[in-house]
């Protein structure tokens, strides 16, 4: 397992181990997550753990051409009961991406440190948001990181059924408008698989990443 040390720097993506893991320690600066990012890593570890840098073996990615908006969402969107906005309230969707409860998961991995590391990329310009509203709430969203011709998408959540998918198909809608290469959405679910995401290997991730 290769440590970080103060050095901005990360052993090459090809010495990951099967479960996606590259190297530990290091910390949440703004450069270094940036680096890792235009490398094709990212941070991902529990409370309590040191800081774990993944560059998983297949990518799961969704070239936004091959969005797939089921009959049950297009009536969701067509009913217009929700309203979407984008990069207007970045500090509450990653607020409730870390508090809300998820079934699958016993808690969050949004640390104190990386919901405040993420601000800080937001403050930066590089981290953005998508927000869903039912009149003045706050029902769903998500955020990722925004390396111009690639969205790194990061954790959605949802409030009330169908938002976080709304958020997603609202972001990949006006990324595809933008010309963007693809969404990393890093590892494998059915969620987003639903939505036409699929795995690629790391090598081809990387090509369309540089």
């Amino acid at each position: 397992m290769y440590l970080l040390s103060n050095n901005l720097v990360f052993p090459p993506v090809n010495l990951a181990n099967e479960d996606g893991i590259l190297a530990i320690g290091g910390d949440l600066s703004v450069d270094r997550l940036l680096l890792a990012y235009k490398s094709g890593i990212f941070p991902w570890y529990n409370p309590g753990e040191p800081i774990i840098w993944y560059s998983p073996d297949p990518r799961m990615v969704l070239f936004p051409k091959d969005l797939k908006i089921s009959k049950s969402m297009k009536q969701v969107i067509k009913k217009g009961e929700f309203k979407i906005t984008y990069n207007k309230n970045f500090k509450e969707v990653i607020s409730n991406c870390k508090t809300i409860e998820r079934n699958d998961q016993g808690g969050t991995w949004i640390t104190d440190e990386m919901q405040q590391a993420y601000i800080e990329l937001h403050k930066k310009g590089i981290a953005k948001s998508v927000e869903v509203w039912r009149e003045n709430e706050l029902v769903g969203g998500l955020y990722g990181v925004d390396l111009g011709t690639i969205f790194c998408g990061e954790s959605m959540f949802s409030k009330v059924s169908n938002t976080s998918k709304l958020a997603f198909i609202y972001l990949v809608q006006k990324l595809e408008t933008e010309n963007y290469k693809l969404i990393d959405c890093q590892v494998y679910n059915n969620h987003l698989a639903n939505l036409g995401a699929e795995e690629i290997s790391r090598e081809s991730f990387l090509k369309y990443l540089n």
